[in-house]
C-alpha cells in the first residue's frame, strides 16, 4: 500500500535526468566547473517545470564529496542524505506557510554556524513570492553578504511580487514551460521502465493537456493508469480528459474549413454531453489557429509539435485570410461568452459568426437559406404591403472632367482642389463670381468672416495656380450671397432628404396601418434617410 507517484518517484536526481531546461542546466554547470557559485540563485517559471527540484540538484551538487562531469554522483553520504531527506545543511521553508518577520529571523539566526556536514549551508525557500514585506526587508542584509558557507536558492511562480531589492541580489534563472513532445518522451520513458502498456496517440492528449508541466502530466498519466486499469489507450484518455483532449478542436476546425454548419453543431451537440468548459475549448481553438497561420507563413516553424500532420494539412485547406478572420472572431468572442444567455449558445454563435464572415470564394458566399413565413400569417386582415424605403440620394455634382477648368463651377473647383480639409470647409461658404487667367474673385457669407484669415487666402490662391498653371491673384470679399455656396446646398440636400424620408414613413400603408389598429405613434426624432 506504500505506493509512490510517478511525479515523486520519477523526480531527477541529477543533471541529466532534468527534461526541457538545457539552458538553465549548462549556466548551472559551467559555475560548479569553474567554481563561480553565486550567492543566491532565483528560479522562476510555472507550475511543475522543475524549479524545487533544480534547486535541490544545484543543493546537492554543491556539497557532493566526487562530482561526476560536474553532476552529483548520488552514492556519497551527502548525496543519499539529501535524497532521503536527512541533509542537516539543506534548510528546506515553505515560505506560503512561513511569512511572518520573526520566522524569517530566527531561519538567519543559525546563518553564521558552520555546516555540519557538507561544503555549504544551503537555505532553499519556496514560493518565496509569498513573504511578507518586513519578512524580505529581514532577508536582504544576510542575503546580500552571506557568509562564505552559505548558498541562497529561492524558488517562486510569481517573480514580479518579489522586491526589486531582493531580485537585484539574486541570479535569477527562468525555467520555460515544457513543450509536448518533451512531456511525451518522457512519460514513454517512464512507461517502458514501469512495464506498462500504452498507445502514443493516448500519450499525445495527456502531453497537450499537460499544458507545459511535467508534474501536470506524471498526474494525469497516474489518473489514466488507474481509469484504464494498469494500461493506457486514447479512448480511456479522452473519456477522463473530457473537454480537455484536443480532437473535437480538430474536428471542429476540419468542419470549419469545409464550411459545414451541421458538422460543427453536431460536434458541439456531442461535447456538451461532457460539461466543458467552453471557455477553455474557445481558447484552445485559437491556439491551433496560431499553429495554422505560422505553418502558412513559416513551413518549418512546428517541426516538434505533436499535431504538426494535422496542422499541415488544415494549412493547406484553409486560406491566411480565413485563418485570421476566424482568430479575430474567436479572440473577440471570448468576451462574448460571459454575456451570452449560457456558454454552449455564445460558443456556437462565435462559430457561426466565423462562417458567415468568412471571406468570399471566387466573388461571393453561399446564400443563406432563410424560411420566412407568408405575411398573411402576421396579420388577419388586408395583406400589409413591403414597406417603401425611402431612396433619396444628394443631388450628384455634374461630370468633372480630368483637368479642372475655369468654366467648371466652384463646387467641382472644390473637388480637385490640393488644400487642407480645415481650408477646404472655409471654401465651401464661399462662391465664385469670376474667375480669369489672372484674377478670381470669391465671395464669402457674412456668417462665417470671423473665419477669413491671410494664411487660408494665400493657400487657396496657391492650389489655384497650380491647378490652372496660371499667375492668378485671389480676392475675397465678404457680402450678401444671391445663391447659396456650397456648404448651404449640402444642408439643404439633407433637409430635403430628411423631409422626403419622413413624408415615406407617414404615407406608407404598414404604418397607417399599425397607427389605425394599435394606436402606434411616429417617432420623429428616429427616422433617418437610407
Amino acid at each position: 500500500m506504500n505506493y509512490q507517484v510517478l511525479a515523486r518517484k520519477w523526480r531527477p536526481h541529477n543533471f541529466t535526468e532534468v527534461v526541457g531546461q538545457s539552458h538553465v542546466i549548462t549556466s548551472l554547470t559551467n559555475a560548479l566547473k569553474h567554481q563561480r557559485l553565486h550567492q543566491a540563485y532565483l528560479f522562476t517559471g510555472t507550475r511543475g517545470v522543475g524549479k524545487t527540484t533544480l534547486a535541490r540538484i544545484l543543493a546537492k551538487a554543491m556539497n557532493c564529496e566526487n562530482l561526476q562531469d560536474f553532476n552529483p554522483c548520488g552514492q556519497c553520504d551527502i548525496c543519499r542524505a539529501v535524497d532521503e531527506g536527512r541533509f542537516l545543511d539543506l534548510i528546506e521553508v515553505d515560505a506560503a506557510s512561513r511569512t511572518k518577520v520573526e520566522d524569517t529571523r530566527d531561519l538567519l539566526d543559525n546563518a553564521q554556524y558552520a555546516p555540519n556536514q557538507g561544503r555549504y549551508k544551503v537555505y532553499l525557500i519556496d514560493e518565496v513570492h509569498m513573504l511578507s514585506g518586513h519578512s524580505f526587508n529581514a532577508l536582504l542584509k544576510t542575503l546580500e553578504e552571506p557568509p562564505a558557507h552559505v548558498k541562497f536558492l529561492l524558488a517562486t511562480t510569481d517573480p514580479h511580487k518579489i522586491p526589486v531589492t531582493v531580485l537585484s541580489r539574486c541570479l535569477q534563472l527562468n525555467l520555460k514551460r515544457l513543450l509536448p513532445s518533451e512531456i511525451f518522451t518522457q512519460m514513454g520513458f517512464i512507461l517502458g521502465q514501469e512495464n506498462i502498456a500504452f498507445e502514443p496517440d493516448a500519450l499525445k492528449l495527456i502531453s497537450r493537456a499537460a499544458d507545459g508541466s511535467m508534474r501536470d502530466g506524471l498526474s494525469l498519466l497516474d489518473q489514466a493508469i488507474v481509469y484504464g486499469n494498469g494500461q493506457v489507450n486514447k479512448d480511456d484518455v479522452h473519456a477522463m480528459l473530457g473537454s480537455i483532449a484536443q480532437q473535437p478542436v480538430e474536428s471542429i476546425l476540419q468542419a470549419l474549413a469545409n464550411a459545414d454548419a451541421p458538422a460543427i453543431l453536431n460536434q458541439i451537440d456531442d461535447l456538451s454531453q461532457l460539461s466543458p468548459d467552453f471557455s477553455d475549448l474557445l481558447q484552445q481553438l485559437l491556439q491551433f489557429l496560431h499553429r495554422i497561420a505560422l505553418v502558412q507563413h513559416v513551413p518549418n516553424t512546428l517541426t516538434h509539435d505533436l499535431d504538426v500532420e494535422v496542422v499541415a494539412q488544415l494549412a493547406n485547406i484553409m486560406t491566411p485570410e480565413d485563418v485570421q478572420l476566424y482568430y479575430q472572431i474567436g479572440l473577440l468572442g471570448q468576451k462574448d461568452l460571459e454575456l451570452a444567455p449560457d456558454p454552449r449558445s455564445g460558443f456556437e454563435m462565435v462559430m457561426l459568426r466565423m462562417l458567415t464572415f468568412r471571406p468570399m470564394k471566387n466573388g461571393n458566399n453561399p446564400p443563406i437559406q432563410q424560411t420566412i413565413a407568408p405575411t398573411s400569417q402576421l396579420r388577419p386582415q388586408a395583406q400589409i404591403q413591403s414597406p417603401q424605403v425611402a431612396q433619396m440620394h444628394a443631388p450628384h455634382p455634374a461630370p468633372i472632367s480630368e483637368m479642372p477648368q475655369m468654366t467648371d463651377s466652384w463646387e467641382n473647383i472644390l473637388v480637385n482642389l490640393n488644400v487642407t480639409r480645415s481650408i477646404k470647409e472655409f471654401a465651401k461658404h464661399c462662391i465664385l463670381e469670376s474667375i480669369n487667367d489672372t484674377e478670381c474673385h470669391l465671395n464669402l457669407n457674412p456668417e462665417f468672416q470671423s473665419l477669413l484669415d491671410s494664411d487660408y487666402t494665400q493657400k487657396i490662391e496657391k492650389a489655384l495656380r497650380e491647378m490652372f498653371g496660371k499667375p492668378l491673384k485671389l480676392h475675397i470679399e465678404v457680402k450678401t450671397l444671391a445663391a447659396h455656396t456650397p456648404a448651404q446646398q449640402v444642408v439643404h440636400a439633407q433637409e430635403n432628404r430628411q423631409q422626403s424620408a419622413v413624408e415615406s414613413i407617414q404615407n406608407d400603408q404598414n404604418v397607417a396601418y399599425l397607427r389605425n389598429n394599435f394606436d402606434a405613434q411616429i417617432l420623429h426624432e428616429t427616422i433617418q434617410p437610407y
